[in-house]
């Protein structure tokens, strides 16, 4: 099974409408949004959830108010002011502790302990276009990447039920925690980039997280016609990296009534349907997915 992650080093070049349009065109694969901190594929892919697990990737300390003295040690070693006093007892603000440990491992009476909480959600959906898995981030939780790994994971074990030949990622921007664990164990990553200097710039830092992990890469421009000087910047830069450009998308309004009503781009005719048809046709025959 070939994992193809599709990534972009900023938010907002265009990533989530590309996974969707290759959602639509793929044949025999899983899907996964591993965006987990804003999920939104789902908006263009119409899920059905059938199974929802819930996730706990931090802990949280709690106070046993029986066993503690009031010595004052717990919030002596906590450095995120999670540790509040309530008389001659203390308490744990849940919102401010990082769950780090170290009021536990202060505390000489052991009247702290280190529970697992809430931090997320695991969904697998039924869609139109194949199965989904999507994981879904609670606020203010700081444990992106391991509910990535758990996604993936759930995700691979999918597809090999299913026997499907591709697992299409929708990663998160940026070159973080989500990312580094959304290219880990990839085998294609498509960078999703639109003309912008400081889209180049980002561009040149998650080519190089991608090289990290020996993951192949390829490069879309998005709304490439909106600054055609850059976007040719743009390819020059990804050639001189020795990395093919799969396509230029142009910029078209009928990608945004597409989002409106909740549809991948290439259910609809339009000229970008059409280049992410050649992107894709392109891509399949890299990756040795035609059949």
């Amino acid at each position: 099974m070939i994992e193809l992650v599709v990534i972009s080093g900023k938010g907002g070049t265009g990533k989530t409408t590309v996974v969707g349009a290759l959602a639509a065109l793929a044949r025999d694969k899983v899907i996964a949004d591993c965006d987990v901190d804003a999920p939104d594929l789902h908006l263009l892919l119409r899920p059905k959830a059938e199974k929802t697990v819930s996730y706990e990737g931090s802990k949280l300390a709690e106070i046993d108010v029986g066993f503690c003295i009031g010595c004052g040690t717990c919030l002596e070693a906590c450095r995120f002011d999670a540790v509040l006093p309530v008389g001659n007892k203390f308490r744990i603000d849940p919102l401010s502790c990082e769950g780090c440990g170290a009021c536990a491992h202060a505390c000489p009476v052991g009247a702290i302990e280190l529970r697992p909480r809430l931090s997320g959600w695991i969904h697998v959906s039924r869609t139109p276009y194949g199965t989904l898995v999507h994981g879904e981030l609670l606020p203010g939780e700081g444990a992106s990447g391991k509910l990535v790994t758990q996604v993936k994971m759930r995700a691979r074990e999918l597809g090999r039920l299913e026997g499907a030949k591709l697992l299409l990622v929708d990663g998160a921007p940026g070159i973080g925690c989500p990312v580094i664990a959304s290219l880990s164990g990839a085998h294609a990553a498509v960078v999703v980039t639109e003309p912008s200097l400081a889209a180049l710039h980002d561009l040149a830092r998650v080519i190089g997280v991608a090289r990290h992990f020996r993951v192949r890469t390829y490069v879309v421009i998005n709304k490439a016609d909106l600054a055609a000087d850059v976007a040719e910047r743009i390819e020059g830069f990804a050639r001189g990296q020795g990395l093919s450009v799969l396509g230029r998308i142009p910029y078209d309004e009928g990608v945004i009534e597409a989002q409106v009503a909740g549809q991948p781009v290439v259910d609809r005719s339009t000229a970008v349907a059409q280049v992410l048809r050649s992107i894709w046709d392109r891509l399949s025959q890299e990756l040795d997915l035609r059949a």
